[in-house]
């Protein structure tokens, strides 16, 4: 499973749930991949925010070695999931995938914990490292519930190699 994480710049939010889900898929046995990008080009090349990646330290998490990409047309096709951190990222990847665009791939990323409600994850970048430990909370329980939901049950596996 590929799946891509996006939110403006790709410093601070995205980052973090990019760490997180790898993190977790890791843990579980799960031979996913975890992307991030932001749709605005503001950070390309950089690497996250110095309190995501202090936040996610404190986690056990390294993202430092993560560098900010921009959002591209083509992601929408070499992704199976793509979560949007926000509505106004929703729209962006909408209109940046343009002709490619498949809503049955895109979603705000807190619906997969709160279906329907379009929560957004807050954007901690004018805040302070408390904003980040509670972006970090949010998305660190959602990821959970992206786990259970898409990782294959044990029975599942044994038909796979079956």
């Amino acid at each position: 499973m590929k799946i891509l994480m996006v939110c403006l710049g790709n410093i601070c939010r995205s980052p973090l749930a990019e760490g997180i889900l790898q993190n977790k898929a890791d843990k579980a046995g799960l031979n996913w991949q975890v992307d991030s990008a932001g749709t605005d080009g503001y950070e390309i090349g950089c690497a996250p925010h110095k309190l995501s990646q202090k936040v996610a330290r404190e986690h056990g998490i390294d993202i430092s070695a993560q560098q900010c990409r921009q959002f591209k047309k083509e992601d929408i096709l070499d992704y199976d999931k793509i979560y949007a951190l926000d509505k106004g990222n929703y729209l962006d990847i909408k209109t940046i995938s343009g002709d490619l665009w498949d809503a049955e791939k895109v979603n705000l990323l807190m619906n997969e914990l709160y279906p329907g409600e379009n929560i957004e994850v807050p954007d901690p970048w004018y805040g302070t490292e408390k904003n980040y430990h509670e972006v970090f909370a949010m998305i660190d329980k959602t990821c959970d519930a992206i786990i259970k939901r898409y990782a294959p049950t044990l029975k599942e596996v044994k038909q796979l190699n079956s």
